[in-house]
């Protein structure tokens, strides 16, 4: 990549410096005077150094972050990170969920999840130039994606010649810079402290994304490596995992006005998308979302009605479905008070006004904005297939059945050639995936709410069908025989051996021949479905190449139009270890409402009921009452904190992140924002943007009250 590019990627607008941003770690040395000046307390130098403290503390989850507080591997995340884990190691007889968990000693820890991991990032180089160097001019897209593709995989394999780690290769700004991310890959974690969910998930649904909030939102794990110190597979004889760095915990807490930041896995972003993209998302992908998910929550509520069991297995799939159905609302309500869409069309007709007096910026092709708009088209065109003959494809067992047969054609291949996720090195992610779908399984829970998704994809439009799909279900256009659907159904659950984890994974390592030959449905209709599902696979991925090509090139103009005109240049969120910046302080949502930055134990008690999701423990509420605070009570607010807001720049991804003060200690765990910050994927808005904090204060506080984590706070430094 040429040295100027990399400059402008990490070009920042110094006298206009604002909480907005998720800045990668080589961006904070040019933020320095704006950071001191806000109360950063270290040199911003040593953050960019991912093998010193603080940053080394700090781990992904895989879709969570979480962070070490302890020299013997203890994790701290947010409790609906460890949901998952919770609830595989539930059952109606020992609900955890319910009742919390608290491990008094190493050997009393629990596994988490098949396939958990511990993450910790320790090298991130620029790639860009041999990702790049050997695409011409002119390339198709489906022969760029793969050029891509290719260089990704050799550069992942020489990365992962250094035992024990797990390498990436992410993608910028479109395409336009590449890095490799080296993690030492922790695949034996263990959970150790989960509060009940009247702690970790008070206020439930109800409360969630709202303000004032009331949650104890954490939870802890441990990652375990083999005696010799390398990552190994779960087993009796691992150790603690001992990591160069671990966060301290700050029981003082933080006050409002304190500058604040969190250093975390953001996912991902939307800010830098073209006015035809937000138009869509408005007009038809959120609506749509929205409603076939709140279809498929209905679905699976009636499915585990007066199932306690099969509640627990669905429990994380609920969550989430609920998550997901307010996220969508609430990216609606704020687009509906913006006017973003306008604001994209008015930076687009500058960025052309401006490109066409920078001869350096014009280019001989079709504009890098046309082209994009152009390739949106394309990708509208397909999105109801996408949705609905996704969601129709969400059968455990299908998709069970599906892994396994695209499994054995690809292990036709040398390992080289092989789709990603289907590799050598995919082998153990896949076993896991496949073992535990034993705890989040039920054939009378999968087989009403399949029915609905299924007929839920026979009604769209019949040329967004997929034939093989019709066939095999007799769908005729939109016309479906609910009767022989159901008795179809019936037939195809009765005569599979995959709802059996053994039978499961013993198709491990089968040839394709076998599966083809193989009477059991699942993996019949698998093999129906596989090429059609391969001949949509390549039209993505030839449309993906072309959006390579044309994104780049568009955010290559775009960012030097804005640093041209003195404007921040960050990169959208993608999944890597990023910095936000902020202070602790409250804000005014709407006219005659004021949200104050703290809520207290106090409220906790204001809201409880008695019942779910407001029912806080007896012991909890009684402590509250007798204001035993002990050392965690704040004296300016009278009580021990229990969330606090911040004008942190965060998203999906950051659950869990540390929440941390100027001199790097952990103040709070950050798991979520305010309803009117739901926007923030795609635009943020200074005013109203906030990240919500369970303060540290009230962790401490409320693992006394609960009780069996008087070791932990030991461990952490704290206590007698």
């Amino acid at each position: 990549m040429k040295p100027e590019l990399l400059l402008l990627l990490a070009a920042v607008n110094l006298s206009a410096f604002a909480a907005e941003g998720m800045w990668t770690p080589a961006q904070l040395p040019g933020l320095t005077p704006q950071l001191e000046a806000k109360g950063l307390q270290i040199d911003p130098r040593s953050m960019t150094d991912l093998t010193a403290h603080p940053m080394k503390a700090i781990v992904s989850l895989g879709g969570c972050t979480a962070s070490f507080v302890s020299p013997k591997g203890l994790v701290i995340t947010n409790h609906h990170c460890a949901y998952s884990s919770i609830s595989y190691n539930s059952t109606e007889e020992r609900n955890l969920l319910r009742d919390g968990f608290a491990s008094g000693n190493f050997a009393d820890e629990l596994p988490a999840r098949p396939g958990s991991r511990v993450l910790v990032t320790v090298a991130v180089d620029d790639v860009s130039n041999t990702i790049l160097r050997d695409i011409p001019a002119g390339m198709s897209g489906r022969a760029r994606y793969q050029a891509i593709e290719d260089s990704e995989k050799e550069l992942v394999r020489e990365c992962e010649k250094d035992p024990g780690h797990r390498c990436r290769v992410a993608s910028y700004h479109g395409g336009l810079q590449y890095e490799l991310i080296k993690q030492l890959e922790i695949r034996d974690v263990r959970l150790v402290f989960a509060p009940p969910a009247s702690v970790g998930n008070y206020g439930g649904d109800i409360d969630n994304w709202m303000w004032p909030r009331h949650t104890g939102d954490y939870s802890f794990y441990r990652a375990y490596v083999g005696p010799d110190g390398l990552p190994a597979d779960p087993g009796p004889d691992n150790v603690p995992f001992e990591p160069e760095h671990w966060l301290k915990v700050q029981p003082a807490g933080v006050q409002d006005g304190d500058y604040v930041m969190v250093a975390g896995y953001p996912g991902r972003t939307n800010r830098y998308r073209l006015s035809s993209e937000v138009g869509n998302v408005i007009g038809w992908t959120y609506p749509e979302y929205k409603l076939s998910r709140e279809a498929w929550l209905a679905a699976v509520m009636d499915a585990i009605e007066g199932k306690p069991d099969a509640a627990l297995k669905y429990a994380s799939l609920v969550s989430g479905l609920n998550n997901a159905t307010k996220n969508y609302g609430g990216m609606l309500e704020g687009f509906a008070k913006g006017s973003l869409v306008e604001h994209k069309l008015q930076l687009e007709r500058e960025l052309r006004e401006w490109t066409e007096n920078q001869p350096q910026q014009q280019d001989s092709k079709p504009s890098a904005l046309e082209a994009l708009n152009e390739l949106v088209e394309e990708s509208i065109s397909r999105q109801q297939r996408e949705l609905y003959y996704g969601q129709a494809n969400r059968s455990a067992l299908l998709g069970a059945a599906r892994t396994l047969y695209r499994l054995a054609r690809e292990q036709q291949k040398p390992d080289e050639k092989r789709e990603p996720g289907y590799q050598q090195r995919d082998l153990l992610r896949i076993r896991e995936r496949l073992t535990r779908i034993e705890r989040t399984f039920d054939a009378q829970v999968e087989r009403p709410v399949w029915r609905h998704l299924v007929l839920a994809y026979a009604a769209i439009p019949p040329d967004q069908h997929v034939a093989a799909f019709d066939r095999w279900f007799s769908i005729d256009g939109n016309a479906v025989d609910t009767e022989a659907l159901d008795e179809q159904l019936e037939e195809m659950y009765a005569g599979t051996t995959l709802s059996d984890t053994r039978e499961r994974l013993s198709w491990i390592g089968k040839t394709p021949q076998e599966f083809e030959s193989s009477t059991d449905p699942f993996i019949r209709l698998a093999v129906a479905l596989y090429d059609s599902d391969i001949q949509m696979e390549e039209i993505t991925k030839d449309l993906s190449g072309r959006y390579q090509e044309a994104r780049p090139r568009f955010m290559q103009s775009l960012l030097a139009f804005q640093q041209a005109r003195g404007q921040s240049v960050y990169p959208d969120a993608n999944g890597t270890l990023r910095i936000s910046y902020g202070v602790v302080i409250g804000s005014t949502p709407r006219d005659g409402m004021a949200y104050l930055p703290f809520t207290t134990v106090e409220g906790i008690t204001e809201k409880n009921t008695g019942n779910e999701p407001f029912d806080a423990p007896p012991g909890l509420l009684e402590s509250i009452a007798e204001k035993r605070f002990g050392p965690y009570v704040d004296k300016q607010l009278g009580s021990v904190p229990v969330n606090f807001l911040s004008t942190l720049d965060t998203t999906g991804g950051n659950s869990g992140s540390p929440t941390l003060n100027g001199r790097a200690e952990l103040v709070g765990l950050l798991f979520d924002g305010t309803f009117e910050s739901i926007i923030s994927d795609w635009d943020f808005l200074p005013d109203k943007t906030r990240s919500i904090q369970v303060d540290i204060r009230y962790v401490l506080w409320s693992m006394e009250q609960l009780g069996g984590a008087e070791h932990l706070l030991r461990e952490m430094g704290l206590g007698g």
